[in-house]
């Protein structure tokens, strides 16, 4: 797909000339409209039927839930009420649901369910409009006819994958959906004629600005699209600078508004994960995991040699097409540079790189616990510009041989290879043995909970009581009027609640749960049961704790019960304390819970917000993000200076 010299004085000349291509009279190419918009709805018809078939809401889906609750509540935008923790990784997609929430006063699974139903379905289709407009560019002044079929979508579609989290609950749809939308309006700012109007130009900033507020990581697209905006030929500086202000206007007031209320320069997710930290080999198996099972390098090779032979099936501009009036390869370096910005070629340059930019990103990162779903967006990128590929039909004239039939022949043949893969594909288990998480850590997510709830679409917050525990937490929360900490034990239908001290206030001194599974743990509990988890995702105190290098993916943090016995400030004695516990180890998480820094740390979310205290966390923010304790209290005691209590007598 690399242009050729001559290809770049066409695109380069292109903004000077981009008068709307002649009539059929053997220069302007016939692209039946009917081909392609029925290729548009018939795959427009496939992604939501293939999503509609494997629809599910996963636990992490349940998580952005409970934010919604709370802030529908009027708790904030908060996991627990009380504690200001930024549990999900999309501000975009929370705010999305909670306003739908709101508007139509739907149950919150069902809310989710259809809007990302919509979006994903949107993406494809705002994709292939993309696509289709830089083909129609591409192909002007050839006199030839072409079909403008689906290619690249059927690939994106048959994994599945992309059936599985176009409803999960996650910001999965939101995602490709910014990404086809992105799409497509540079695609029309680069192929429309003369000098780009000021309200596309800014509307098209907008879009992009909102990258990082969809997932931190797609400021990667968003921050070289604006570039491209900023620097490409055409603009006054007045609209320049407008548009620096559009795109920066609402990710720049969130992020000032993020550091000072949650005390965070990102998500608490990130602080939990470790985001910046590097797992390359793990990548590469993740990668493995997605393309290994599907032969996916094979449509991907198919495409990049059917979008090779489209790029090049034009014939030269027939007698009586506009001509350029002078030589741009002439003009300035920075002219012709400022030129080559806005031009098609440079907006597939772009998404072809954004493509490989989210990949490296996400084999730096270790990849994902959940199969394929970190990997979607990049493939998404890769297939946009081959969303729809075009088709030469060889008038009767040119049929026999010759290198026209011989081209046109090919390329037929290259996407009807996609269409046989993109079947195949579609009716594959990726991952026979996904249901049980393996030595890799990934898993098959969608399966897992099927197996585990015994629902096939397990949609509700109450198909997941079927999961092992819930219901047992359920009843211990009702059987505990008191309240208490509850902690998982190993058999999968009790917990032990470890009780509040006495005197216990008038209505009891409330419920804690501390779970790995947050979504369907927070969903079946009423706002004001507080739901904490070992990796810290909710919970900052795990959040801020040092990585477990042979952790699994996503699962690499693991905070002791002990610190959270001390930390609620529940009966640290036994018979009272479970037996597995050590009264020793939860005296000593109570020292180094007055470690002054980790005081200072979790006041940034706990203590009650005042301006000063807006301010303190705007300034330190990084500084706490960076913050990390150890999870063994007697190393945290000596790491702090501080002194270490004395043996209990039970100890």
């Amino acid at each position: 797909m690399l242009s050729t010299s001559s290809d770049l004085d066409e695109d380069l000349d292109a903004p000077a000339r981009r008068a709307r291509p002649a009539r059929r009279d053997g220069v302007r190419p016939w692209v039946p409209t009917a081909v392609f918009s029925g290729g548009v709805a018939l795959t427009a018809l496939l992604m939501f039927w293939g999503a509609w078939e494997r629809r599910w809401i996963a636990d992490d889906g349940l998580i952005v839930l409970r934010t919604v609750r709370n802030l529908l509540a009027g708790n904030g935008p908060v996991f627990n009420a009380g504690d200001r923790v930024e549990a999900n990784t999309s501000t975009l997609w929370t705010y999305l649901v909670y306003a739908m929430g709101w508007l139509t006063g739907v149950r919150l699974e069902y809310v989710v369910l259809a809007t990302a139903l919509v979006l994903s379905t949107a993406a494809v289709v705002l994709a292939m409009l993309g696509t289709g407009r830089l083909y129609r560019w591409r192909l002007r002044g050839s006199g030839a006819t072409f079909l403008l079929v689906p290619a690249g979508m059927f690939v994106y579609i048959a994994v599945p994958p992309a059936r599985d989290f176009a409803t999960s609950g996650l910001e999965s749809g939101l995602v490709i959906c910014w990404i086809a939308l992105l799409w497509l309006l540079l695609m029309r700012w680069a192929t429309a004629p003369g000098v780009p109007s000021a309200p596309s130009v800014l509307a098209t900033a907008f879009v992009a600005g909102l990258g990082p507020l969809v997932r931190p990581e797609l400021a990667l697209l968003a921050l070289p699209a604006l570039l491209m905006l900023f620097l490409a030929a055409g603009l006054t500086w007045r609209v320049r600078i407008a548009m620096v202000a559009v795109a920066g206007a609402v990710p720049v007031a969130y992020q000032i508004w993020r550091m000072g209320y949650y005390g965070l320069p990102y998500p608490n997710t990130a602080v939990a994960k470790d985001a910046g930290g590097a797992k390359w080999a793990q990548g590469f198996e993740y990668l493995g995991n997605l393309v290994s099972p599907y032969l996916l390098w094979l449509p991907l090779l198919f495409l990049l040699l059917g979008a090779a032979l489209a790029w090049r099936s034009r014939t030269p501009l027939a007698a009586g097409a506009p001509k350029r009036e002078i030589r741009h390869t002439e003009a300035p370096f920075v002219v012709r540079s400022q030129r080559a910005l806005r031009t098609p070629s440079a907006v597939v340059v772009f998404m072809l790189g954004a493509g490989l930019l989210l990949t490296l990103y996400a084999l730096r990162v270790g990849g994902d616990f959940m199969h394929g779903r970190v990997l979607l967006p990049p493939l998404f990128c890769l297939l946009v510009p081959v969303a729809v590929i075009p088709l030469r039909l060889p008038a009767r004239a040119e049929i026999g041989r010759n290198r026209t039939t011989a081209v046109a022949g090919a390329a037929g043949a290259l996407w009807l290879g996609v269409v046989v893969w993109s079947a195949i594909a579609a009716n594959t288990t990726g991952m026979p043995e996904g249901a049980v998480v393996g030595r890799s850590g990934i898993v098959d997510e969608r399966a897992f909970y099927a197996l585990n709830t015994g629902h096939l679409h397990p949609v509700r917050a109450e198909d997941y009581l079927d999961y092992p525990r819930m219901r047992a937490m359920v009843e211990a929360i009702s059987n505990t009027p008191d309240g208490g900490l509850l902690l998982p034990t190993p058999s999968f239908d009790a917990w032990d609640v470890v009780p509040p001290p006495e005197p216990v206030p008038p209505g009891g001194a409330g419920h804690t749960v501390y779970f790995l599974n947050l979504g369907m743990t927070s969903m079946n509990v009423g706002l004001d049961v507080q739901v904490l988890d070992q990796m810290g995702l909710a919970y900052p105190l795990a959040a801020h704790t040092e990585r477990l290098e042979d952790g699994r993916i996503g699962h690499d943090k693991l905070l002791y019960s002990d610190w959270v016995v001390a930390d609620t400030g529940m009966v640290d004695v036994h018979p009272w304390l479970p037996a597995y516990l050590d009264e020793d180890w939860v005296a000593q998480a109570q020292v180094a819970l007055t470690c002054p820094q980790t005081q200072e740390l979790l006041a940034s979310s706990r203590a009650e917000l005042t301006w000063p205290l807006f301010k303190r966390n705007l300034r330190n923010s990084f500084e706490y993000a960076d913050y990390r304790l150890d999870r063994v209290p007697k190393y945290e005691i000596q790491r702090c200076d501080l002194e270490l209590p004395p043996p209990r007598d039970g100890g």
